[in-house]
């Protein structure tokens, strides 16, 4: 006979705050199991320690109640009411149970009594329920003058929580009896309040957390774990501890020991889902048990001593494993590209390390992420905003919540995408053309195809270009000495007679020679043999192992998915070098073929198409000659009145005004001579090569 089963996605409410968990719930014969969507907890309820099931209508639809023989309330929500039948005679059938109807009160009274059951209590306006209290709960219990305070534990996933509810108690005597602190006692009886009593197991002194920052002693006590630091102290029930992790530091030196808390620690506003702790691998310690060593025995059952020693993360992790009754969490077969079991990576702008675990990643350590595989939609691998150095991996889960790594390194990819390939997860980007394969992503510095690069080189060639023709111009026209400008004397300078007038010429400094330009010399244009090969040359024949290699890439780049090349050529080079002499041969045989063909097509080419090449060289060099002859005849045809005159007749010559003239040049034709001559003297060079261009 098959078993019978019904399975339901169901919210588990939080009593005491405006919030709900998603779920699958699932019925079987032997009991009923619910797992929490958001942390993975699992709730497993035997079908023998059933007692009770209720079915009463709640604010999300219908909600199904049920009561264990040892006192422990589970309520699940979010069924519809035409399931009421089918869960009913399940529970007949397979539970011997009936399911109840009972509705809430909805009068609206504040008035009532209170009833203890188990771990619930209970106001109740007559026989109907008005509403419920789980006392774990239950943080702090305070007794007034006819009054009880009930302070709850706050839940950090709910937008509004329940943190005080005021019972008021009549005062009545009954027995003896205050009623006051009847209530409280059967609050603190059930409720979960931390009372630091009697010595602690072990204490670690000043261990060094990362969340919360600080240095703490960590007190072990049988049912809580104590973090007594300088300003906070945290008392954090075993109970609320869902995982613990063992993970090493990337530089092998230290290690990190987490332990996942649900409901998390609280400083302020701020919460701790996580704490981490950081371990020198070098630190030792001798740790002795507060406990005889019955009392260990009978109690760890051989998984702790009386007396230990070791490394310090070893010790606390050992202790925190047996007292918690969890298994420690470490790092599976991943190994990056530096050979550590985690990778370098940011998120929310902050570095950290990334490990991939058996079953999820964890993320540590500012903030501390852990996600489930079995909550991740797909993951994705997509270039880093800023440098193709680097990529990021994203992670989407199911309730829409994503995460980005960013600042991957790229030579990481290839191991990631085998890890997430091996753990079957959905890739969200593989197969599409707009993301490219890793080939393509580790070449994409080499292989891209860059515009602006392009046009430089091209302006490049036509400004060298330019600076030859440039430096053949002025090598003629540096070639001639250039005629200095002489200098201007004032008329009160020059005395009237010529006889003095060359005395004092004598006297005076000699002129400052004209600078000579120097020639400069024209750039080596590239000789001929640095010239690009001709293109229509025959290509050199591949050498046996670049063809086999040409025919294998694709087949090894399947058979080694997201290999890098450098990986891709050190494999090809081992399959090469084991393969057999008679394959090899086959290959051998390939590459002197194709010798023999590019020896006879380099034979054809040096006999017709070498000297054609060379016609078309000569015919455009006879060409370059031509325009080069053309520019130096009509430089050497514009007129240049300035470089005329010789430099040394306008080295001996001083300047002479037109108001000075002397007795021995009177004549008309002399005076015109010299006034040209002033003209040329004061006429600037830029007006003269203005003026000559014109003409």
């Amino acid at each position: 006979m098959e078993e019978e089963e019904l399975l339901f996605l169901c919210p588990l409410p939080t009593p005491v705050s405006l919030c709900q968990n998603d779920g699958r719930l699932r019925l079987s014969r032997q009991g009923v199991i619910f797992k929490n969507s958001k942390t993975g907890k699992v709730d497993n309820i035997q079908a023998s320690e059933l007692a009770e099931g209720i079915w009463r209508r709640v604010a999300l639809g219908h909600g199904l109640k049920l009561l264990t023989k040892n006192g422990h309330v589970y309520k699940y929500d979010g069924f519809r009411e035409s399931e009421f039948d089918k869960l009913s005679e399940f529970f007949k059938s397979h539970y011997r149970l009936e399911l109840a109807e009972k509705d809430l009160c909805v009068k609206g009274w504040n008035w009532g009594t209170v009833k203890f059951g188990g771990q619930l209590l209970s106001f109740d306006i007559g026989e109907q329920p008005v509403f419920e209290i789980p006392l774990s709960n239950v943080s702090q219990c305070t007794t007034g003058k006819n009054e009880v305070t009930l302070e709850f534990h706050q839940n950090d996933d709910a937008e509004v929580s329940l943190m005080e509810v005021r019972f008021y108690v009549p005062p009545t005597q009954e027995d003896g009896v205050d009623p006051v602190e009847a209530f409280a006692q059967n609050v603190l009886s059930k409720a979960d309040v931390i009372q630091a009593t009697g010595d602690a197991i072990c204490i670690f002194r000043e261990l060094q957390c990362l969340t919360p920052r600080g240095r703490y002693d960590i007190r072990i006590y049988p049912t809580f774990l104590h973090l007594h630091g300088k300003t906070f102290d945290y008392k954090i029930p075993y109970t609320t501890v869902l995982r613990l992790f063992l993970l090493p530091h990337k530089d092998q030196r230290q290690m990190f020991f987490v332990i996942s808390l649900d409901p998390p620690i609280k400083q302020g506003q701020t919460r701790y889902h996580f704490l981490i702790l950081l371990f020198s691998k070098d630190e030792d310690i001798s740790l002795t048990l507060n406990m005889n060593e019955d009392e260990v025995e009978k109690r760890f059952e051989g998984r702790l001593t009386k007396n230990m020693s070791g490394s310090l993360y070893e010790m606390v992790s050992r202790v925190m494993k047996a007292l918690v009754n969890r298994k420690i969490t470490v790092p599976g077969n991943f190994q990056g590209h530096s050979g550590a079991q985690c990778i370098t990576c940011s998120y929310k702008a902050s570095s950290g390390l990334l490990y991939p675990l058996e079953r999820g990643f964890i993320y540590v350590h500012k903030p501390p992420v852990h996600i489930r595989f079995d909550e991740i939609s797909f993951v994705n691998f997509a270039r880093g905003t800023t440098t193709t150095r680097s990529f990021d991996f994203e992670i989407e889960t199911k309730q829409g919540t994503q995460y980005t790594f960013s600042s991957i390194e790229r030579e990481e990819y290839g191991k990631l995408f085998d890890f997430v390939n091996a753990k079957k997860l959905n890739i969200k980007n593989r197969g599409h053309k707009e993301v490219p394969s890793y080939d393509e992503y580790a070449d994409s510095d080499e292989d891209q195809h860059d515009a602006y690069l392009e046009r430089m080189k091209e302006e490049g060639k036509i400004r060298e270009e330019n600076a030859d023709d440039s430096s053949d111009e002025s090598g003629e026209e540096t070639g001639e000495t250039c005629a200095p400008i002489p200098s201007c004397r004032f008329d009160s300078e020059v005395s009237a007679s010529s006889d003095g007038g060359s005395d004092r010429e004598e006297k005076r400094k000699p002129a400052k020679k004209a600078k000579i330009v120097k020639e400069r010399k024209p750039r080596k244009k590239p000789s001929e043999s640095k010239k690009g090969k001709d293109p229509n040359a025959p290509k050199r024949p591949m050498s046996a192992y670049m063809l086999w290699l040409n025919a294998s890439r694709e087949k090894i780049k399947s058979d080694h998915p997201g290999i890098s090349i450098t990986d891709l050529s050190k494999k090809a080079g081992e399959l090469w070098k084991g393969m057999s002499k008679e394959k090899k041969e086959e290959w051998d045989r390939k590459a002197e073929d194709a010798k023999r063909d590019y020896e006879k097509a380099m034979k054809e080419y040096s006999e017709g198409g070498k000297s054609e090449s060379s016609k078309k060289e000569k015919s455009k060099k006879k060409k370059q000659q031509q325009q080069q002859g053309k520019g130096k005849a009509e430089r050497k045809a514009a007129p240049s009145k300035a470089l005329a005159k010789s430099p040394a007749k306008q080295l001996g010559e001083s300047f002479k005004s037109k108001e000075f003239v002397s007795s021995e040049e009177s004549s008309g034709d002399n005076k015109k001579e010299d006034s040209e001559e002033e003209e040329i003297a004061s006429t600037p060079p830029s007006l003269e090569d203005s003026a000559s261009g014109s003409d």
